[in-house]
């Protein structure tokens, strides 16, 4: 067995089961729902932990973290003699360590935010009576819950309040359990490979939404096209300008049928974007009666930062289409600073344009990838030609074209590269829509030919032609028939800081099937692997604002400024209905550390109302299944036991730690859901803090807002303050888990509660406390206000930078 050893103060020592787990940790095990006390994913800590090293590969402590708790533990260590420290030293250790626990949330019952928290972690029936008979006098400096202060002469009263409903996160049996410890920090998959992500709802009611960009520009703004010809302004907090950034609507030409492939197609910002305020886009026109498609530059406004100045519209490059469909539509600056323009093939079926179609045809615009010149274009022409472009010097061809063979590439990015090693930074991944037989992903590469209309994906699609010598095209990295989807979307390779498993995974979809997939190279071949995404189910998701549905057209895929990922879809494929959707990519396997992707948004100024984010997505298929629990494993001794004591410098195991033996239980089923702290065998209603708090009278249903009420001395009440402060309401939103109070609602926003009694009144919180009995106020039960003045809160995860 691969022994991993951490650093350990002097003063130490271990219980045979924490030891245990030391020497265990480093298998790379799955989860069924890992889970830390701030309700979100695990991590691989940045920087190496001194104390809980059991979790020292990956858990729910940060380095800081894990000073504070060993802090916590000399201080209550200082209290006992050597023999004190020789039978209870290992088991604080082991209770103070398992909020490091990936399954922190399970085992201290925090899963639902709006529970409270254990203050002891559950314990399993066979461990809880040796810790009590070994050092129930550590218990009040581990707990000061007053129900624990209460049974905790009582071993029976008291290993049934630390008993858990779900016995299979119990401590420690959770160690042992291989189907919580296998493949732990990793992806999660299905018996078929189909790996289970979820998401978070961004942005909603959107017409057709087919590209979403930033501008690079330290706001982290980003902007969300609709196909219509409406562009708009979202801050990071994700509430949306009431005034559009850019309306063309008028000019843009496209219809409200299903399935119209012309409107408003592409927008991407100058890499300069911060100094110049040059923008691009890319959408259909009607002129006479050709249509065509335009790409045109435009200036943001002197006066106002998120609105585009309409009159400096300049027109770069038109292009006639023959027909309706196959109008490409992608616009983006590569890492040379030139502009790539990704047109389709001109429509119809195969290409019929000439004798061997568009795409094949150097001298016609249409099939290829562009690549132009518009820096320092105020004087002169609106574009050149980069130098190195490789058929500028050929007679005939376009010298615009950098790459050909293209039918009608949808969606495409390029690769920002590993965020260490910088490997893959620069290429550019496009995703090519077939005929009637495949789809396909390809890598743009100076001056290739990319196969159409000779080859559709690997295979032969004009016989002739694809039997010609001459062609030497490039084969896809990927392509996939249709029965797995009819029209690729592509995507980005996942570069962000938020989610490190996913770095390096190309994630794309389809538009006809709703399918999500992801592609990794291999290193040492060169091949990609592909995995199909399903979203997960189950448990897998259950974590707040996080979602595992998703509406079944793909139309693009985004990322922010950030590098974290996104895609758009709607339940309608029509330009006028808005039930498109942005939607952001997550991981729930495993997060970054605390802090590392943090960043500070520049102002916003802002002139324009504001619309509040409502998510409308909600999680299905949350309610487990009844567990059939196995039998428990006993905790076996080692041989090596002693070896590791000595190098942690403790006492004798024989004399002076305590022995863990796991009896066999009976069988039975419990189902894992909401839970609240406290229940007992012999009680029949869960025993509350003083303090906790709930948010209830929300209409819909939302859980982030609502009238508060706080339990105190047995009963629920309001909160009745005509002085009701967002600094009171931050006290409401961080006790149930949320980062920041949106709101504090007074005059009973949320209805009154005339059926409970009024608890507190005038309540002056500094916006720190744990809860709003630590707050000043009048006194429990005093008041001199009525329930029409009846508190409430709105909730969030995101603060506002937006400077008005």
């Amino acid at each position: 067995m691969r022994r991993c050893y951490g650093k350990v103060p002097a003063r130490l020592w271990l219980s045979p089961t924490g030891i245990l787990y030391v020497l265990a940790l480093c298998v790379a095990p799955v989860a069924l729902h890992p889970q830390c006390l701030d309700f979100k994913p695990p991590f691989r800590p940045q920087r190496e932990i001194e104390f809980c090293v059991m979790y020292k590969e990956f858990g729910c402590c940060d380095y800081q973290k894990d000073q504070d708790l060993m802090t916590k533990y000399y201080q209550i260590m200082d209290n006992f003699d050597y023999y004190g420290y020789a039978n209870c030293a290992g088991f604080v250790l082991e209770l103070l360590c398992q909020e490091c626990s990936p399954y922190a949330a399970h085992l201290f019952d925090a899963e639902d935010p709006s529970t409270p928290i254990r203050t002891i972690p559950g314990l399993c029936p066979d461990y809880c009576p040796q810790f009590w008979k070994k050092c129930s006098s550590t218990i009040p400096f581990l707990s000061d819950d007053p129900h624990i202060a209460k049974v905790k002469e009582d071993q029976t009263r008291l290993c049934q309040y630390l008993e858990l409903d779900d016995v299979d996160y119990c401590y420690p049996r959770l160690l042992s359990n291989q189907k919580l410890t296998s493949n732990l920090g990793k992806v999660q998959s299905d018996s078929d490979g189909c790996l289970q992500l979820c998401l978070e709802e961004v942005a909603n009611g959107l017409r057709n939404p087919l590209a979403m960009v930033h501008a690079n520009d330290g706001t982290h703004r980003f902007f969300v096209a609709e196909q219509v010809g409406l562009v708009w302004t979202y801050l990071p907090d994700r509430s949306k300008l009431e005034r559009p950034f850019l309306n063309i609507t008028k000019a843009v030409l496209t219809s409200s049928w299903e399935g119209d492939e012309r409107g408003f197609l592409g927008l991407t910002f100058h890499p300069k974007y911060k100094y110049n305020g040059k923008l691009y886009v890319y959408y259909s026109v009607e002129v006479g009666f050709d249509e065509r498609i335009r790409i045109s530059e435009f200036h943001v406004s002197a006066n106002d930062m998120n609105v585009v100045d309409h009159a400096s519209e300049r027109v770069i490059l038109e292009i006639d289409e023959p027909a309706s469909n196959h109008n490409g539509g992608q616009l983006l600056f590569a890492d040379d600073g030139y502009l790539y323009i990704f047109t389709g093939d001109g429509g119809m079926a195969g290409d019929p344009f000439g004798k061997y179609g568009n795409a094949q045809n150097k001298s016609a615009l249409l099939g290829k990838v562009l690549r132009i010149d518009v820096n320092d274009n105020e004087r002169g022409p609106l574009y050149r030609i980069p130098p190195d472009n490789p058929f500028k010097h050929e007679r005939g061809a376009r010298p615009e074209v950098y790459a050909y063979g293209v039918r009608n590439m949808w969606r495409c990015s390029v690769d920002r590269g590993d965020p260490r090693t910088k490997e893959g930074k620069g290429r550019i991944f496009c995703g090519d829509v077939g005929q009637n037989k495949f789809e396909e992903i390809d890598i743009i590469e100076k001056g290739r030919n990319y196969g159409w209309r000779a080859k559709e994906g690997f295979s032969c699609y004009d016989k002739k032609l694809c039997a010609n010598s001459s062609l030497d095209d490039v084969l896809p990295i990927y392509a996939y028939p249709h029965k797995m989807g009819k029209s690729v979307t592509g995507g980005y390779v996942y570069r962000g800081c938020e989610y490190p498993n996913m770095n390096g995974m190309y994630i794309f979809g389809d538009f006809m099937s709703g399918r999500l997939m992801s592609l990794r190279e291999d290193r040492n071949t060169g091949n990609w692997n592909y995995n199909e995404i399903c979203m997960g189910m189950g448990l897998t998701c259950a974590f707040p604002g996080l979602i595992n549905n998703y509406h079944q057209y793909i139309i693009s895929f985004a990322e922010d400024e950030a590098g974290e990922l996104y895609f758009m879809s709607t339940g309608i494929p029509s330009a006028t209905s808005p039930s498109g959707v942005v939607y952001k990519v997550v991981d729930p396997s495993r997060r970054a550390p605390p802090r590392q992707c943090h960043y500070d948004p520049l102002p916003v100024r802002v002139k324009s109302n504001l619309i509040k984010f409502v998510p409308q997505e909600t999680l299905i298929g949350v309610e487990p299944a009844n567990k059939i629990q196995p039998e428990p494993q006993p905790t076996e001794s080692y041989d090596w036991l002693q070896e590791l004591i000595d190098r942690l410098g403790g006492p004798d195991p024989t004399t002076a730690l305590p022995t863990t033996t796991t009896t066999k239980s009976s069988r039975h089923s419990r189902r894992k859901g909401r839970r609240r702290k406290g229940k007992s065998r012999t009680q029949s209603t869960p025993e509350l803090q003083n303090g906790v708090v709930r948010l209830v009278g929300d209409e819909q249903g939302r859980s982030d807002r609502g009238r508060v009420e706080i339990y105190v001395n047995g009963e629920w009440g309001t909160v009745c303050d005509d002085l009701w402060t967002t600094k009171n309401a931050a006290v409401v939103c961080q006790q149930l888990g949320f980062s920041y109070a949106i709101k504090a609602a007074r005059n009973s926003e949320f209805g009154e509660g005339k059926d409970l009694q009024i608890l507190l009144d005038d309540v002056q919180c500094e916006g720190t406390e744990s809860s709003l009995l630590d707050c000043t106020h009048a006194g429990v039960g005093t008041h001199n206000c009525a329930h029409y003045e009846d508190a409430g809160v709105i909730c969030g995860n995101s603060d506002s930078v937006v400077e008005v």
